[in-house]
């Protein structure tokens, strides 16, 4: 009788059990969305830099190029304007937006000395592209920079600067009369400011 009972209790509580155990099982996990892209696409920051300089602008496709060809797609990029001069010790403010593909969009500022043999004022519009910055709050610090201008309308000049892993290669399109060849720093900031230490 002991036996019977306990198949009996058994049969009940099989069925019971055997829905325990498929739900404990994990679902399938469904497919995962194909991962959003964290950098600029060439064609995505020619288009910017378009916008900034003027569509079809000589050299500007030049320069992009070169600079996806030497670092690859950025993650970031600056569209701005800055004024500077120097007699020997020179002077730079500039300010701008900042689009990051993660983070979005911030307005950012930044100033720097100089010194050097250089002489001249001039005003440039910037169209700047920034690789390696994982957070933008790591932009707010000192890049080195050095700088040869040589112009008497206006052109275009590129260099790179770099801090730890995060590079910036600002693209200008100078108006103004400045000769020379400098070293100094860039100084970003989250507020403009008149010393640019």
């Amino acid at each position: 009788m002991m036996v019977r009972a306990a198949v009996i209790a058994l049969a009940v509580a099989m069925p019971a059990l055997a829905q325990q155990a498929q739900q404990a099982q994990p679902a399938a996990a469904a497919p995962a969305p194909p991962p959003a892209t964290q950098t600029y696409a060439e064609e995505d920051v020619l288009g910017a830099a378009e916008g900034v300089f003027g569509k079809g602008a000589e050299g500007l496709a030049d320069i992009v190029r070169k600079t996806f060809k030497d670092r690859g797609q950025p993650n970031a990029y600056i569209v701005g304007r800055e004024a500077g001069g120097a007699i020997i010790v020179g002077l730079r403010y500039g300010s701008g937006t900042l689009y990051h593909k993660v983070e979005g969009e911030r307005k950012v500022h930044w100033t720097g000395p100089s010194v050097g043999f250089d002489i001249g004022g001039d005003g440039s519009k910037v169209f700047a592209l920034v690789y390696n910055l994982n957070d933008t709050e790591d932009l707010f610090k000192r890049y080195p920079a050095a700088e040869g201008k040589a112009y008497l309308v206006g052109g275009f000049t590129a260099n790179y600067l770099q801090r730890d892993n995060i590079v910036i290669v600002p693209i200008k399109l100078g108006v103004g009369w400045r000769l020379g060849l400098n070293g100094g720093y860039l100084k970003f900031s989250k507020k403009g400011k008149i010393l640019p230490f």
